[in-house]
C-alpha cells in the first residue's frame, strides 16, 4: 500500500446504492488498503446490510434520519454513526456523509433484506 492523497471534487463520482458518491479511498488504489472512504450524498438509501463490513458515517453538511435495525435516529452536521455488519440500515434527507467502511468492502458484501 502506497500514501494517497485525493481532494474531493477530484475523485471519480458514481452513483450507489445510498445515492451519489465521490470515491475518495476505494480498492482501485491499493488491493492491500485497510479500508475505503466516500463522500457520498444521500439520496433515498434503500435498506440493506453487510456481512462483514463496518461502516461508519459521518455527518459533513444536512440533516436527516438513519435508520438502524428499523429504528430511526435524527443526524445533523457533526453526528457520527457507527453501523456494525448484520444491521439494516438505510437513510433520509438532505445529508452529505463520509462513509469509511472496515474492512476494505468488497462488492459481494452488499445485502438486501427480504420482503
Amino acid at each position: 500500500m502506497k500514501p494517497l492523497v485525493r481532494h474531493e471534487g477530484e475523485a471519480p463520482r458514481e452513483r450507489s446504492t445510498c445515492g451519489f458518491r465521490d470515491r475518495l479511498i476505494s480498492r482501485e488504489d491499493a488491493e492491500d488498503a485497510a479500508a475505503w472512504a466516500h463522500a457520498v450524498d444521500i439520496d433515498g438509501a434503500k435498506p440493506h446490510f453487510h456481512k462483514v463490513a463496518t461502516e461508519i458515517y459521518y455527518v459533513l453538511e444536512g440533516e436527516g434520519t438513519v435508520t438502524l435495525d428499523g429504528v430511526e435516529h435524527p443526524v445533523r452536521k457533526g453526528s457520527v454513526v457507527q453501523i456494525p455488519p448484520g444491521v439494516v440500515h438505510a437513510a433520509d434527507g438532505r445529508v452529505r456523509v463520509l462513509v469509511v467502511g472496515i474492512p476494505h468492502m468488497a462488492e459481494d458484501d452488499l445485502y438486501f433484506p427480504e420482503g
